[in-house]
């Protein structure tokens, strides 16, 4: 079992994170990845500027690294990467990736949405909306992610 873990400002590009997960991940059926991207257009009244994102230093790799252990407990995968962007992020940016690799599609598909319910309600991240008009407010979580986060159990 590979795993690969980045928070960073930097943007991250699919091809080659794709390559990455074929190298280590010899022998999968399957290479699942979802893409988290900021939204922007939610409220046309109140155009979103960008994003904030910080977190906690070596407490959300290590974080992220138990999220994907018990992943790995669950389904068979055999690679998993995690990269969380932080700072400021622009509408249409890339967020978060998370990829994961299995011999069989849906063991690929249900570690790689558990790993993103955790992610939103275990991982230490905190993003603040800042709007076109000046306006800027910390997000709390969202009964839903929350809910998400709880059918695993």
């Amino acid at each position: 079992m590979q795993t690969r873990i980045l928070v960073q400002t930097k943007d991250f590009d699919i091809n080659q994170e794709l390559k990455l997960a074929e190298k280590y991940a010899a022998n999968c059926g399957a290479i699942i990845n979802f893409i988290g991207k900021v939204r922007g257009n939610d409220n046309p009244q109140q155009p979103l500027s960008h994003l904030y994102l910080t977190h906690m230093p070596e407490v959300t790799e290590h974080e992220i690294s138990k999220i994907i252990s018990q992943a790995v407990h669950r389904w068979p995968i055999s690679y998993a990467c995690v990269i969380h962007r932080i700072g400021k992020l622009s509408v249409g940016d890339q967020i978060v990736l998370v990829l994961t690799a299995s011999e069989h599609r849906d063991h690929a598909y249900q570690a790689n949405r558990y790993i993103m319910d955790y992610l939103k309600t275990e991982a230490p991240f905190w993003k603040k909306e800042c709007f076109a008009n000046g306006q800027e407010y910390w997000v709390e979580m969202k009964h839903s992610d929350q809910q998400h986060t709880q059918s695993w159990q």
